[in-house]
């Protein structure tokens, strides 16, 4: 898969034998592989959901890395990646989307188109239903 940036260094990492419940609010890059019940958010920052991690919450950040397992909505400015054995349930939305052979998602996927969305003001959407067991 190729991706379009690098990610910056990890400036904040939640370990597997930690939980958090209620808002994280980050700039930057945050690997979480423990268990967040909440709210994740960012204006451009990066999360990436470990393999180990459970994160049951509402995602809005620049970049979403999945590896693990998420229930609850994910939005991104940028882009959306899916690598297994990660597991989604819940919609998605993203203007670019890649998701690896080995992935479970379970929900609505939005795609907006960014130079239009910019000029516009507002995006148009692309839906997409997508059930995928890997």
């Amino acid at each position: 898969m190729k991706k379009n940036k690098k990610v910056d260094a990890i400036s904040t990492f939640l370990g597997i034998d930690a939980a958090v419940e209620g808002t994280v609010d980050f700039k930057g890059t945050i690997r979480l592989d423990g268990k967040v019940v909440g709210k994740i958010i960012s204006e451009e920052g990066t999360v990436i959901i470990g393999e180990k991690a459970v994160i049951n919450a509402e995602i809005k950040v620049g970049i979403a890395i999945v590896m693990g397992e998420v229930n609850g909505v994910i939005e991104a400015k940028e882009r959306i990646e899916v690598y297994p054995p990660g597991r989604i349930v819940g919609d998605i939305q993203a203007p670019a989307v890649s998701m690896e052979a080995g992935v479970v998602f379970n929900g609505n996927c939005t795609m907006q188109a960014r130079t239009i969305a910019m000029q516009k003001g507002k995006a148009p959407k692309e839906k997409l239903s997508v059930v995928s067991e890997g």
